[in-house]
């Protein structure tokens, strides 16, 4: 089965920039969620629209370059993590829980780009039917009342 990209990551220099700067350029709310006292800076996306999908703006690893990541969901992250490295990629961040919030992991593939996972449901949830609203019946039109026969006129002889 297919796996779908549910989350993406732009990690950057200074944070706070980058969450102003593509909240400004796309229009995006970024809720602060990170310790800017320890230096975790992170901000929650919400672009705010129904189609594509949502992410997260954070501090690149001191020393670490900027980087963007995109994050697919999948059922088991360390049979996904052993495939990538039987590809030739190579793990960049082994199974993590962050409590509360994700269960996710990274790999490089061999061209060195990092493209991180979510532990989640490959099933997409069945959709709610949605109630049709029954269409108003017509009122049958009043049956006309036949005309009463007319009755020949004989002639008198």
């Amino acid at each position: 089965m297919a796996a779908p990209v549910t989350h993406f990551e732009v990690n950057a220099r200074d944070a706070k920039r980058a969450n102003q700067f593509y909240a400004g350029l796309f229009g995006w709310t970024v809720e602060p969620t990170g310790d800017p006292a320890s230096g975790t800076m992170y901000g929650m996306v919400n672009t705010g629209v129904k189609m594509g999908i949502n992410g997260g703006i954070g501090q690149a690893q001191p020393g670490g370059a900027p980087s963007v990541t995109f994050y697919v969901q999948v059922e088991d992250l360390q049979s996904h993590l052993d495939r990538a490295i039987a590809l030739g990629g190579r793990v960049v961040v082994p199974v993590t829980e962050v409590p509360g919030m994700v269960t996710f992991a990274q790999f490089a593939d061999p061209e060195g780009n990092v493209v991180g996972m979510i532990k989640g449901p490959q099933t997409p949830p069945k959709p709610v039917a949605a109630k049709r609203k029954a269409a108003p019946r017509k009122k049958a039109a009043p049956k006309k009342k036949a005309a009463p026969k007319k009755k020949a006129k004989r002639g008198r002889k």
